[in-house]
């Protein structure tokens, strides 16, 4: 498989070690984190920490379209979520993504495709963030609930921890991975709010309904 440094950082900071800042610098206390979860783990080399099949992270996104499906976005994510909060798998499958290559899996997140499996509500077309507008597709609770159960079921299948760093929307990729994107707002705002909050705060909010939709021998 292939992964990073800042993608080892994030994995052992979804694990519950502490590598430091995830910057993707190779300094003494991501070595020293790298050291314990491979001690922890009884595995000898970093990648044995990820899952066998190569996907370590969730990124949560909308489509910024109206309602029904459209193939740019069925290319453009691994899994859809429309509005009755159905699930639809998109044109390339989670595993493509261990291996990403452009036009060979699904390039949803800038620079922060590899091992990242796209989830997306089918959502927010013509929404604006400040004036806040939400457009006339807006999220519905069915729609985050799919995308809760949905991501529930990825977890569990691919040993994703639910974590900031490893379960998180494209909003949080660059104040959590450091890995810049360009004005991503998804999702910081949810049906219930007047107005788009911090993308973490509302992460967290979501990443809770996870923890609670995950087996119960699971979800610690």
């Amino acid at each position: 498989m292939k992964f990073t440094t800042r993608d080892l950082q994030a994995r052992l900071a979804a694990l519950g070690f502490h590598p430091g800042p995830i910057d993707g610098i190779d300094g003494r206390r991501t070595r020293a984190a790298a050291a314990d979860a491979m001690k922890r783990f009884e595995v000898d080399r970093a990648r044995h920490l990820f899952g066998p099949d190569g996907l370590h992270r969730i990124h949560w996104h909308w489509t910024a379209g109206a309602y029904g499906l459209i193939q740019v976005e069925s290319d453009s994510y691994n899994f859809l979520v429309d509005h009755e909060g159905q699930a639809h798998e998109g044109d390339w499958p989670a595993e493509a993504q261990a291996s990403y290559a452009v036009g060979c899996a699904a390039s949803h997140t800038l620079n922060a495709n590899t091992g990242a499996i796209g989830v997306s509500c089918d959502a927010m077309a013509g929404a604006q963030e400040r004036p806040f507008r939400k457009g006339s597709a807006p999220l519905t609770w069915a729609q985050i609930e799919g995308m809760v159960q949905l991501t529930a079921q990825l977890c569990a299948k691919y040993w994703i921890p639910v974590s900031r760093w490893s379960v998180l929307s494209h909003a949080e990729v660059q104040p959590t991975l450091g890995i810049t994107q360009r004005w991503k707002w998804d999702i910081a705002w949810l049906p219930d709010m007047d107005a788009p909050g911090d993308p973490v705060e509302v992460g967290d909010r979501l990443r809770r309904m996870v923890i609670e939709a995950m087996p119960k021998d699971m979800a610690a």
